[in-house]
Order: structure tokens, then sequence, then C-alpha cells
């Protein structure tokens, strides 16, 4: 249940300390960035590649894809954010974008500017190492997304992505792990995956003609059996180290 009383920035801050320890003046300082809010719509870019960064953006509500767009006019989507995500603290801190950054869905954001970061994390060892902390974990999950777009099959590519949005979602309090609402058309998933639409749309067919999925409406995600769902996607938490969540130790 969402706490309407509580700091702006709190999604940042419970993400962080699933694996790092902020004591109470860290989470003041945290909580007290200087900010602006600002709603995004649906499908709009907030950060293109070769812009000049001088702002974080930290995801509120809704989700978020960071993407690449080669020459042929095609895009590929690289990660997807959602509520406590800092969704380009790596162009921040290299100052250029090399990548893009766009809204899958209507967003709620905060952002604050770069020096701000710098200031508080020059202060503040704690804080610096729970933000190193958490773009570690972002390569760890890149690595995997090139593992999974790089070796393995069409369906396993799919099903691996349902199950990380299963236990991502699960972590920040937005769904089941066995139930939930999938933020992506099936162009998007097609974006994620290297698919064709048309490849997308038969394989989520497939997954529900052998029970690993339903499909209430065309957005839901009703998981049968998680863990055939996981053996078949070939699928293990270790790499989105959701620190000591009871959730990480339950779906290994």
């Amino acid at each position: 249940m969402k706490d309407d009383t509580a700091p702006v920035l709190t999604p940042m801050l419970r993400k962080l300390t699933l694996w790092a320890h902020l004591d109470a003046d860290d989470e003041r300082a945290l909580l007290g960035l200087p900010h602006s809010l600002v709603t995004v719509p649906r499908d709009e870019p907030i950060v293109r590649e070769g812009d000049r960064i001088s702002h974080c953006w930290l995801v509120l509500s809704g989700f978020c894809a960071r993407y690449k767009d080669v020459g042929d006019g095609g895009r590929q989507i690289v990660s997807i954010h959602m509520t406590g995500d800092l969704v380009d603290l790596q162009n921040a801190l290299l100052g250029i974008a090399d990548h893009g950054v766009l809204t899958l869905t209507a967003c709620d954001m905060a952002t604050f500017p770069v020096e701000a970061v710098r200031e508080l994390t020059n202060s503040r060892p704690a804080v610096k190492d729970a933000l190193w902390h958490d773009t570690l974990v972002d390569a760890s999950i890149h690595r995997e997304w090139v593992a999974n777009l790089g070796r393995r099959d069409a369906p396993t590519r799919i099903e691996h992505l349902l199950c990380e949005f299963a236990l991502k979602l699960e972590a920040v309090n937005l769904g089941e792990q066995l139930n939930y609402e999938l933020p992506m058309t099936q162009h998007q998933l097609a974006d994620a995956t290297g698919l064709t639409v048309v490849h997308v749309n038969r394989v989520l067919q497939a997954l529900a003609r052998d029970g690993l999925i339903e499909r209430v409406t065309p957005r839901s995600v009703l998981i049968g059996n998680w863990k055939r769902l996981a053996a078949a996607g070939d699928f293990r938490s270790d790499y989105l180290h959701l620190g000591s969540l009871k959730s990480r130790s339950r779906h290994r």
C-alpha cells in the first residue's frame, strides 16, 4: 500500500537498502536531495543518445526502458526499469548519454542535478557505495540480457523475461510472483528479445497452450507453474542480487 506521507524519494531509498546499509543520517541526506517532479506521457523519450546529461531520473511510478537505435531504424531495448530505479545514473556520471531512455507507460518521475548527487556521494561514503552497488547490479542484469539474446532460443528468451518481471515487480511491491500486468506491447517485447512481433505472438500463444502462462487480458500474465516456467526459461535469480529478500531464496 502506498504511503502518501512518505518522502517523495522513498522508492529510491527502499531500492538501495535491498543491498546496502544506510544509517539515519545517510537516509535523511538521500531523501533530502533537491529534486523536481514531472509526469511523462507513454512512449516519450526522456534521454536521447548524445544528450549532455545534467540531471538524473528516478522512476516513482510507471515503467521505462533503456534502448539503443541502430542504423536500419530498428531499436533494441536493453533493460526495463520500474519504481525506485535510477534509469540513467551511468549517463549522468559519464556526461554524454550513450543510450536513450523512453517511457513504456505514463511515468511519474523525479529528477535531480548531477552535481547534487556528486556532493552527496562525496560527503556520504555509504550512499556512494549504495549507488555504486546499484550500478553493478545494472551491469549484472545487462550481462544476463546479453546471454539471453545471444544464446537462448525465442521461447526461452521470453520465458526468461517474464520470470525477471515477476521477481522485480514483487521486490518493489507492484505485483505478485504468479500474477501481474505486463507493461509492454508485443512490439516492445520484440524490441527487447530481438524477435519479430509475429514471432513474439506465436511464442505467447504457445506458452498459453502449454499451461506455462494464462492471459486473461492482453497485458495480464498469470504464471501457472513457476518452477516449470523458470526451468523452461533457464532462469536463476542470482543475477538480480535482490539482497536478503525472502523471494530470492524462494525462487532460486
